[in-house]
């Protein structure tokens, strides 16, 4: 099994998908031990002291006012990994809770935070094990961290709540620690704040949004091809040196994708046939345009993960005194658990994800109205008027297209105040996120109702020779339970196997035998 090492520098988004999706295993580097240790070392000396220093010796957010004495501090660190784990709603899946366990880790292991190794070589454990603390929808408004979510998977580290097991059956955390060997955490001074504080649910589900975009971009490329080719389009406005003179790198990525699945088609160049037009409509025509744009805001995403995913996001964070100087290090108060920069490209993702799929829909809906489609049946049904066709498909892509628009509504916009205004503004990152997931969700399902139509759109150009890449992709597709045309039948399962084609990155591998990597 794949391991992963966490030093003090920050992880990868690689690391995270191996983690969170692939049961990857979980190690401390010697670095990031060494670290621990001495950051712990200075949040005891300055626990020793008589002065209050924030999140050792004093209460949090609003009642931060207040000086804890000795005696009380271990039961303040327990205390508020119980108070604030008050999620709520259905659970999160699995996936995310190991990208917020792994990624809280990552932080920890920075020696930025105070906690002692043997709480991060706990978390490394529980990850080990299959072991998966039960958070809930709600709980984050995305500033002071994801504190809920945080403090469900906090609590497990203590043996208490609920975690599901390796098995998939959610049991007393305490009862699953004890079958893994593993020894229930008891939390010194500033320990609990900081498996609390960070961004890290909204990190996890951008990197892994990402991950599942880099694919639908290519797919919808593909797609937009497929339907170009069965509308008898041309390929000329894909040209590079087109592209070249308005350099965008994602447009031009996006049109010489296109390009390589219609090479050596029999479809293309039809546009001055029977019907004569002088150019394509706009869904085809400028496909690159607008995937290319997406491709662009996914390529500003990234940079933003990568500059989260090396940071050390606590409050407050421990600041050792510099090599050589003789300064003691020191505890700091400061903002950076504020989640705006990570909210702000959830929710531009969102925008993206939506138009992608909006242009999407218009094509397929070209292809099934003959008034538009040169030359197709009604719906490409197989007798229409007895056949309906693929008329109500169109209806499922636009009512999941109808709300992708929706969830491009950006939650980072708004903020509501918290904690006795003290945490008077929050960036709703972790919403931003949720609804991002839903919406890559929907724009798969969007995809492969065009996948769909256009298979079936090409397969009906009787006479003409489609592209190779094509040819490819209805043969893997058919052989993957997507059938092809005919007269009415039960079409979900249908549109169920073309999901599951899109979705398992099916349709991209199929191109990619004929054409080679895609960009």
């Amino acid at each position: 099994m794949h391991t992963v090492v966490v030093g003090t520098s920050g992880v990868t988004a690689s690391d995270v998908l191996a983690v969170a999706r692939g049961g990857a295993r979980v190690e401390l580097s010697a670095e990031a031990v060494a670290a621990l240790a001495a950051a712990r070392e200075i949040v005891d000396a300055l626990a020793a002291k008589p002065d209050p220093v924030y999140g050792v010796s004093t209460g949090f957010g609003a009642l931060a006012t207040r000086h804890i004495s000795p005696e009380l501090r271990a039961q303040l660190q327990r205390n508020i990994v119980r108070s604030h784990a008050a999620g709520m709603g259905p659970r999160v899946e699995r996936e995310v809770v190991r990208a917020l366990m792994f990624l809280r880790l990552k932080t920890v292991c920075s020696g930025h935070t105070g906690v002692r190794p043997e709480v991060a070589q706990t978390m490394a454990d529980v990850l080990n094990a299959g072991i998966t603390p039960v958070v809930h929808e709600y709980g984050s408004l995305g500033c002071s961290g994801d504190l809920a979510p945080l403090s469900h998977c906090a609590l497990t580290l203590m043996g208490e709540g609920d975690a599901e097991g390796p098995d998939g059956t959610v049991r007393p955390a305490g009862e699953l620690l004890a079958a893994h060997g593993i020894r229930p955490v008891e939390l010194r001074e500033k320990e609990g704040l900081a498996l609390l504080n960070g961004t890290d649910g909204m990190l996890g589900m951008l990197i892994m949004a990402l991950a599942d975009l880099d694919t639908l971009y290519k797919s919808a490329d593909v797609t937009a091809a497929l339907t170009l080719e069965a509308l008898l389009g041309t390929e000329r406005v894909l040209a590079p040196e087109l592209h070249a003179i308005r350099p965008h790198p994602g447009q031009a990525a996006s049109a010489a994708n296109m390009l390589a699945v219609l090479k050596g088609s029999g479809l293309t160049g039809h546009h001055q046939d029977d019907a004569p037009r002088v150019q394509d409509a706009y869904s085809v025509r400028c496909a690159p345009q607008v995937a290319g744009a997406g491709r662009d805001t996914l390529a500003h995403a990234r940079l933003v993960a990568e500059r989260e995913l090396a940071a050390a996001v606590d409050n407050p964070v421990v600041l050792p005194g510099a090599p050589g100087s003789g300064e003691d290090g020191r505890v700091e108060s400061n903002g950076n658990f504020h989640g705006a920069p990570v909210a702000y490209v959830l929710d531009f993702l969102a925008i993206a994800v939506a138009d992608l799929g909006s242009i999407a829909e218009r094509r397929t809906d070209r292809l099934l109205d003959k008034n538009r489609s040169h030359g197709l049946p009604p719906f490409l049904a197989d007798d229409a008027g007895v056949d309906s066709g693929l008329m109500i498909a169109q209806y499922t892509q636009a009512a999941l297209v109808s709300e992708l628009k929706r969830l491009a509504v950006p939650a980072s916009a708004d903020s509501i105040p918290s904690s006795a205004m003290q945490e008077d503004h929050v960036s709703m990152g972790w919403s931003a996120a949720r609804k991002l997931r839903t919406a890559v969700d929907n724009l798969t399902r969007v995809i492969a109702i065009e996948l769909y139509a256009a298979t079936r759109a090409v397969e009906l150009r009787e006479g003409l020779t489609p592209a190779p890449a094509t040819r490819a992709v209805i043969d893997a597709a058919r052989a993957a339970g997507v059938q092809g045309p005919g007269p009415d039948r039960f079409l979900a399962p249908d549109l169920a196997a073309a999901d599951a084609f899109v979705r398992g990155g099916d349709l991209v591998t199929a191109v990619e035998k004929v054409t080679g990597p895609l960009q």
